[in-house]
């Protein structure tokens, strides 16, 4: 366990951040409401760092879209659950974090409506619910549009570049293997700025 920093006063904010960071896997919505509160009232500065997002990765070991997922999660249900996120038993009965952060995420698509929450509000109550199930469940509900041509091409080409470069500096590889793997990597890049200009054309159309 990563110790806390020597200059963290006992029963301040900064250690309840900490602490709390530690074990957020179980007390998810906890860590996500200290989050946005040092955020919010830019605490970070106070203690010594030049971002909000140097604070989480320095001190917390947090990374960036993981603290996205959590404060987003918990805006989540503060929005849509007042109450329940007041109450006393609240850590006690929180909803999974997989399954909060999908609602999250289709609303913050607009696929996720008011009344559809409503219509689904239960089940993710409902503790007796496999979360992993109730995922499914909601992932199929509100699906991920799949993403654009150009960006699945241009995942494709960085991830072909980086294997030639692998392959070339491996030095155990054929140097005919190395040079197709070059060769695939170039036909990729082509296709994706092929799309790029595509999608720029139809845009400007």
């Amino acid at each position: 366990m990563t110790p806390e920093p020597s200059n963290v006063t006992p029963g301040t904010l900064r250690q309840q951040v900490l602490q709390a960071s530690k074990r957020f896997k179980a007390t998810w919505a906890e860590m996500g409401k200290l989050l946005i509160r040092v955020r919010d009232e830019g605490a970070w500065e106070g203690w010594g760092f030049d971002s909000f997002e140097t604070y989480c990765s320095k001190e917390l070991h947090v990374r960036k879209a993981t603290v996205d997922k959590l404060t987003r999660s918990f805006s989540f249900l503060a929005r849509h659950e007042p109450k329940e996120v007041a109450a006393e038993d609240f850590q006690e009965r929180v909803p999974a974090f997989e399954v909060v952060e999908v609602l999250a995420e289709a609303e913050q698509r607009g696929q996720l409506s008011e009344a559809e929450y409503t219509s689904v509000r239960d089940s993710i109550w409902d503790s007796a619910r496999p979360a992993a199930e109730l995922k499914r469940e909601l992932v199929e509900r509100f699906p991920r549009p799949p993403p654009p041509e150009d960006l699945t091409l241009r995942r494709f080409a960085a991830a072909a570049r980086k294997l030639a470069g692998e392959l070339q500096a491996s030095g155990v590889v054929p140097g005919g293997v190395v040079q197709r793997a070059a060769e695939l990597a170039e036909e990729l890049e082509g296709l994706a700025g092929a799309g790029r200009a595509k999608g720029r054309a139809a845009s400007n159309g």
